[in-house]
């Protein structure tokens, strides 16, 4: 019992460790605001949301990739369920993912993507956004490192 209550402080201590420091932004996904942790550089791009339990409604995390090219998120110790708009250069969603815990299942962007922006499972789908809808604010994110 108490290895587990120790464990769990630990992963949970690690976790905040891993997204402290981490830039947030504002971004505005057609008229629905969003507050996103920016990943920009290699170390929070590879660990993303891993080992997070859960993640608050209008949160996200947005992925800042250095080239535009065809990009593929994995959900390898990722808890929570999530939904993935892969984002061209000009802030237009190409396609968008759902995507399991726990799975090494490749989401891939159908085209040139510079942006991924995760959410909780069905945070798109719920506001009718699609393929070709805009994200605003992408401008304001840090330059990928």
């Amino acid at each position: 019992m108490m290895k587990n209550f120790l464990f769990s402080g630990l992963l949970a201590l690690t976790t905040l460790v891993a997204c402290a420091g981490l830039p947030t932004l504002e971004l505005a996904v057609g008229m629905y605001r969003l507050r996103a942790e920016v990943a920009h550089t290699d170390p929070a791009r590879m660990t993303g949301l891993m080992n997070r339990t859960d993640m608050p409604a209008d949160a996200g995390m947005l992925f800042v990739f250095p080239q535009a090219k065809k990009h593929c998120m994995w959900m390898r110790n990722t808890l929570i369920p999530l939904s993935v708009a892969f984002i061209d250069e000009q802030g237009r969603i190409l396609n968008i993912e759902d995507m399991q815990p726990q799975t090494e299942d490749h989401h891939c962007s159908q085209g040139p993507a510079r942006y991924a922006l995760e959410t909780n499972l069905g945070w798109f789908a719920s506001r009718k956004l699609v393929a070709g809808s805009r994200v605003a604010g992408l401008e304001r994110a840090p330059a990928p490192q």
